[in-house]
Order: C-alpha cells, then sequence, then structure tokens
C-alpha cells in the first residue's frame, strides 16, 4: 500500500517568521550595522564638543574683513532639537546644530537598507529565496521591519551619544518651558516617523536591486523632499498628538509604499 505525500502549505506567518529570523540574524553579523550604530553614538559626542570647544572663536573674511565669532551649544538638547525659551523664542543661532542633529540619522539609515536589499540580488540570494521560501510580500515587510528596527536603534544611539556629549562639555540640561515627557513623546514620534523614511527607502532599493549606487542616491533624493519637515513633526516639545500623527503616517506609508515595492518585486526582473 503506498503512503500518500502531503505537502503542507506554508501560511503567512510561518513565512514572515522565517524571513523575520533570516534578516535578524544576517543584520546582527554584519558589521555594516555596528558601525552605523557605532557612528550614531559618536557623531553627536565629537560634534558637541567640538561646537563647544569653538565656542567664542572669531573668523575674518580676508576680502570684506567681516568678523564672524561662532557660537558653540549652550543647552544639550539642542543636539535633539531646538529649544524654546520661555518667551516662545527659538534658543540661540545654532544653524549647525539646527540641521545637523538627530534628525540626520532619518538619512543615514538609507545606507543600511540600501547594501542590505542590494547585497540580496547581487548574490542571488532574492532569487532563490522568492523561489523556495517566501511570497514578495513577505520580502517586503520583512525588510521594513528590520531598517525599521536599525533606524530606531541609531535614533536611540544618537539620543545616548548627545547626553553624553553635553555632560562632557558641562553644557546645561536644563529644559526650560519643557518638561522631561515632552522629550519621551520628541523620541517616540521620530522613532514611528522612521517608518516614513524606511518605506521610502526600501521601495527605491527594491527597484535599483543590485544597483546599491542608484539606491543609495535615489533614497537620499527621495528622504530629502522629507527632511525637512521632521523637525516640524517631531519638535522637542512634542505631545500625543505629534505621535499618535506620526505613527498614523508611519502605517500608511508602510502599507502604501510597501503594496508599491511587491508591485515592483513582481513586474520586474530579480537579476
Amino acid at each position: 500500500m503506498e503512503n500518500a505525500v502531503n505537502f503542507e502549505k506554508s501560511s503567512f506567518g510561518k513565512r514572515l517568521g522565517s524571513m523575520l529570523k533570516v534578516d535578524f540574524r544576517r543584520m546582527l553579523k554584519s558589521k555594516l550595522f555596528y558601525i552605523l550604530i557605532a557612528c550614531a553614538l559618536l557623531i553627536p559626542i565629537v560634534m558637541t564638543v567640538m561646537m563647544t570647544m569653538m565656542d567664542g572663536a572669531e573668523s575674518v573674511n580676508p576680502q570684506t574683513q567681516e568678523v564672524t565669532i561662532i557660537e558653540g551649544p549652550e543647552n544639550a538638547w539642542q543636539s535633539i532639537g531646538t529649544l524654546p525659551t520661555d518667551d516662545g523664542e527659538a534658543m540661540g543661532g545654532m544653524d549647525v546644530m539646527a540641521m545637523c542633529n538627530i534628525n540626520m540619522m532619518f538619512m543615514l539609515v538609507s545606507v543600511f537598507i540600501c547594501l542590505f536589499i542590494s547585497d540580496d540580488f547581487k548574490s542571488g540570494y532574492a532569487k532563490n529565496i522568492f523561489t523556495v521560501r517566501v511570497k514578495k510580500g513577505d520580502y517586503v515587510i520583512s525588510k521594513t521591519v528590520a531598517g525599521f528596527v536599525c533606524g530606531a536603534l541609531m535614533l536611540i544611539a544618537y539620543f545616548i551619544g548627545a547626553m553624553l556629549g553635553g555632560a562632557i562639555s558641562g553644557l546645561s540640561f536644563d529644559l526650560g518651558a519643557l518638561t522631561m515627557a515632552n522629550i519621551v513623546m520628541c523620541m517616540f514620534a521620530k522613532i514611528f516617523l522612521m517608518l516614513v523614511f524606511v518605506s521610502i527607502f526600501v521601495v527605491i532599493s527594491v527597484a535599483a536591486k543590485q544597483k546599491a549606487w542608484a539606491s543609495i542616491c535615489g533614497s537620499l533624493g527621495g528622504g530629502m523632499l522629507l527632511f525637512m519637515m521632521v523637525s516640524m513633526i517631531t519638535p522637542l516639545g512634542s505631545t500625543m498628538m505629534n505621535v499618535i500623527l506620526c505613527l498614523a503616517g508611519g502605517a500608511l506609508f508602510a502599507f502604501g509604499l510597501g503594496a508599491v515595492s511587491n508591485t515592483v518585486l513582481k513586474k520586474t526582473s530579480l537579476v
């Protein structure tokens, strides 16, 4: 009597779980992941210390003889965002710190996502897993989740570095009119907003496939369209409304652009 062979159909949960395990294992073994986390931690320390050391230094324009006095940071929280004073005005003319703060991590995470995805197509790994393991939608979800976790950890590492840099430089930690609850809400809002940028970078990366240079250039260009809005959406004085808006926006972008990424993979060649 012949034994019937039953092929069990893999469920969505099992496929996605398997894909997530593979991606997180690869991420945790990747040197790039630890390099980016280390950069996120060290950048605010080095930048804050250097800006503090340069505080009060004079720069003379040789043509006009105009003297410019370099202003260093006054408060440790300026590495996270613009700290309002009691009268509602923004603190100090910190143009450099206003641009080069924690929001840089929204662009830096694109390097991880682009190289992580392009490596799949360069090695032929993507074509193999689509044949024997997962569907294209599972792949997109897994890469989005991995990129989001990496981005969130980079934001947390930058925050820790900013606090260490402020302590080393002897800066004030006075919150003024704000509270610690505002800072916590600000960080949660930024973490949820990271999902918007990650979704953009994933769709560009799956479109560029093995062309890492094209995906990085495209991601930086696409991310810059929203980058200037980050400080307005996630200010230091964030409330629960900012968190809810960022969470809703992140979910909508992840769902919408995830569907676009899935369509791109279905309609284009995997090599």
